[in-house]
């Protein structure tokens, strides 16, 4: 028995992310995190152990859901709902005990792929099979399709993102390599590492900072609840850029939605992956609505992503005027 595992309050601190999906929020981490630090303190499983565990749940509720039967519908959505809960408890326990690698997060990622392609397709045979409904067929390779575009929707904006931003940064630290001045700094990061921040005192006094150039905050990494939880932590003497801009100014509602949510732990993308796979595979079985459920989380799937896709052409936007400024003041030096 381990006895450098801290109390759960700490444990809370350590494994659950700042932001998260609510489904994860709701109903995963209050049973999740308890029995992450039990498995930390009293047994040697590893993140992969569990995350293999996870895979080979999945695949019973596969097979419950092949059936087609309502009683295994419900069994299915159950056994779904525990693989997930240990596929949340993976990452977890890495954080908390220090054991994660790249090699875990590739493993992860594949297995959840594979589950999610392994349910949907036996899910929608299991009820072909018992209807005789060629619809199944449709929503099994709606499923299946639906989840690979969001990944890798997600996947591509990360990338378009890390670009804007290293193009920023390189253009910063050559036009201040010589000032010696501090990095450059996002607005989403100091946002994201201070969930309790007001929104728009937040952008108010950072378009003060970036007025004054030399404005001193906290560190990122302050805690929510200090004398700095209501202000964005700042580099000193950074600027910070705000790649959201146009967004925010266009619909300053989301600003209060999204302080209200962070606040909670939950982020703005409300249906994501995870809630794409628990409407199909937890709500719809247990409520013998297959169809139904699989369209409509199908159709919000696709509205926010939609709704990313369009902040992202927001944020391109912003990312050009920043690098027109660059370039203006590189020609007001020259002259």
């Amino acid at each position: 028995m381990r006895r450098d595992i801290p109390p759960l309050a700490e444990v809370r601190r350590i494994t659950e992310k700042k932001r998260d999906a609510w489904w994860t929020v709701l109903l995963v981490d209050p049973v999740a995190t308890p029995l992450v630090r039990l498995t930390a303190m009293r047994t040697r499983i590893t993140p992969n152990q569990i995350t293999w565990g996870a895979f080979l749940l999945g695949l019973v509720s596969a097979a419950c859901f092949a059936f087609g039967d309502w009683r295994w519908l419900i069994a299915g959505a159950l056994v779904y709902h525990l693989s997930f809960i240990l596929d949340c408890m993976d990452g977890k326990v890495a954080r908390l005990t220090g054991q994660g690698s790249v090699f875990g997060a590739w493993l992860d990622f594949v297995f959840d792929r594979i589950r999610v392609a392994l349910c949907g397709v036996a899910l929608m045979a299991g009820q072909y099979d018992r209807t005789g409904d060629t619809v199944y067929i449709w929503l099994a390779l709606a499923v299946v399709g639906l989840d690979t575009l969001r990944y890798i929707n997600s996947l591509e904006i990360f990338k378009i993102r890390y670009n804007m931003r290293k193009q920023i940064k390189a253009r910063v630290r050559e036009a201040r390599r010589a000032e010696n001045s501090a990095e450059v700094a996002f607005m989403e990061d100091l946002l994201r590492n201070n969930p309790s921040a007001d929104i728009e005192h937040d952008i108010r006094k950072t378009s003060n900072v970036s007025a004054a150039g030399s404005e001193a905050g906290s560190e990122p990494g302050s805690e929510p609840g200090s004398e700095e939880a209501t202000d964005v932590p700042q580099k000193p003497q950074g600027q910070v850029i705000d790649l959201q801009q146009e967004f925010r100014h266009r619909f300053p509602v989301y600003l209060r939605m999204r302080s209200y949510l962070l606040r909670h732990r939950i982020r703005t993308h409300l249906v994501s992956g995870i809630e794409f796979q628990m409407g199909v595979f937890i709500v719809g079985p247990l409520l013998d609505a297959v169809i139904e459920a699989t369209l409509v989380s199908g159709a919000l799937l696709l509205v926010f992503e939609l709704a990313i896709i369009y902040k992202l052409l927001l944020s391109t936007r912003d990312f050009t005027r920043t690098i027109d400024s660059f370039d203006r003041d590189e020609v007001a030096t020259a002259a």
